[in-house]
């Protein structure tokens, strides 16, 4: 599927909804102390972000970086021992059951176990602690930056978005995706990976130093999002936008395939427990404000997003319908 460019980035200013990419994706440093404002406010107006001071060891990406291009070295054929990803495993250019497919190939893993095949041989153990470890502090800095947003909105308790996480039932996953280059590109926009919002909680983005990632604005424009290999980028997840009753935004995304260079991205997705309600909490609800959501466990949503192809609106099946 090939889906051509929107107006550049410099002609974004005509909108009005475009000023938050005047100055770029909003820069976060987590040390600072007006960072907390800065969180909720790139939340409401875009629901994305990038993070600086997050805490995570370079070293520490760089090692799980280079066992990950090692395994995408691979011959398909060998790669292929650790797949089907049902549900977790090895893919290739098919994403999901219901017929999306991208010019991508992937790894995607439970953040509560790892069952590494032979195919890692003796990296396995390395490749295994280097994962773990990698989940361990990316999943501190989530929920780090969840109690920040809690604050922020003066939520208590300040855990209120990020016990779901710590919880040790939490439903997160981890995945690696390669994008090898694709000579076939000659200026159009091949799909690496099609347009969707990330059902979760939150999502921490790692990537190379290789653009690909593009978000769309409220208008439906898509916009190119600059590679920083120094940051981490942040994503709020559908349940946020529906734990704040659509104050938070869930940012629909996508990538597009480089025709010359290999983009290598890691994403950990913050889930809560399979059997944890989601709403709108209560303390967020202002004045006679009504729900805009109905209620539903994480099991619900995650099976009805699973049934679904990418691009849908998954939301769209658990909004309240205002009568007209």
């Amino acid at each position: 599927m090939v889906l051509h460019s929107k107006p550049a980035i410099e002609q974004l200013s005509k909108a009005n909804n475009c000023a938050a990419f005047l100055g770029g994706i909003p820069l976060i440093d987590l040390s600072k102390p007006d960072s907390k404002a800065q969180l909720v406010r790139a939340c409401e107006d875009l629901g994305l972000f990038k993070v600086i001071n997050h805490g995570v060891p370079a070293d520490l990406i760089r090692e799980l970086e280079s066992e990950a291009v090692r395994f995408f070295s691979l011959s398909l054929s060998v790669k292929e021992q650790a797949g089907p990803p049902d549900p977790f495993g090895y893919g290739d250019k098919k994403i999901g059951p219901n017929g999306d497919v991208g010019w991508v190939e992937y790894l995607l893993l439970t953040t509560n176990t790892h069952n590494f095949p032979s195919i890692f041989g003796e990296a396995a153990d390395k490749f295994r602690w280097l994962v773990n470890e990698y989940i361990s502090a990316v999943k501190k800095m989530a929920c780090e930056i969840l109690e920040m947003l809690a604050e922020g909105l003066r939520i208590q308790p300040r855990d209120a978005f990020s016990k779901l996480l710590m919880d040790e039932q939490s439903d997160s996953v981890f995945r690696v995706n390669h994008y090898p280059p694709c000579p076939d590109v000659q200026g159009r926009n091949l799909i690496g990976f099609g347009e969707h919002t990330d059902p979760q909680i939150i999502s921490v983005l790692r990537s190379n130093n290789i653009s690909g990632l593009q978000i769309s604005l409220k208008d439906g424009r898509w916009i190119s999002v600059p590679s920083d290999h120094n940051s981490f980028f942040i994503n709020v997840g559908d349940s946020l936008q529906v734990m704040t009753n659509g104050r938070f935004k869930s940012v629909r995304h996508r990538v597009v395939a480089n025709g010359s260079k290999s983009r290598l991205s890691m994403i950990y997705f913050g889930g809560p427990p399979l059997s944890e309600k989601i709403a709108p909490l209560a303390s967020l609800m202002q004045g006679e404000e009504d729900s805009l959501y109905k209620e539903f466990t994480w099991f619900e949503y995650k099976k009805s997003a699973y049934k679904s192809k990418l691009a849908d609106n998954r939301l769209g099946l658990f909004e309240k319908i205002a009568a007209s």
